[in-house]
């Protein structure tokens, strides 16, 4: 199941610039997800993130692995429209190679456990089949003011 951007719009809270998430190709819910990142110039934090050597933040990747994750918990949790979703944690994070502007990020996400208000799922983003980075992302759930 594909979801483009304007569903991704409805699924999630964030905007640009901080939106990092262009599509979705799979969907199996309450257990994995699969998302694209298109990078390019264009993006803002290429302006200082390094200039002459353009290297997307790594944080950035974490971030978002941990919206891909997030679509992917969509329509599963209770009461979705009374909570939000936050990533509280990053564990056993690595980077292993850097994401440069034309790089298409293939972000998979699969939920490891789900608790009542804690969710912890395993991501990696990938160019073209090589990893670049890995991380498990605990995620909480707070009630919206």
């Amino acid at each position: 199941m594909e979801i483009g951007i304007v569903e991704i719009l409805k699924i999630l809270p964030h905007r640009y610039p901080f939106l990092l998430v262009d599509r979705i190709l799979e969907v199996e819910k309450g257990k994995r997800v699969v998302g694209i990142k298109n990078v390019t110039f264009n993006e803002e934090f290429f302006q200082g993130h390094f200039p002459g050597h353009p290297v997307m933040p790594g944080v950035l990747i974490v971030e978002a692995m941990a919206q891909v994750a997030a679509i992917g918990l969509h329509g599963i949790i209770p009461d979705q429209e009374k909570k939000i979703l936050y990533l509280s944690g990053v564990d056993r994070c690595k980077f292993r190679r850097p994401v440069v502007p034309g790089d298409q990020l293939r972000i998979e996400a699969e939920i490891v456990s789900m608790r009542t208000r804690v969710v912890k799922c395993g991501a990696r983003a990938m160019v073209g089949g090589l990893l670049c980075a890995q991380a498990e992302l605990l995620s909480t759930l707070v009630k919206r003011t």
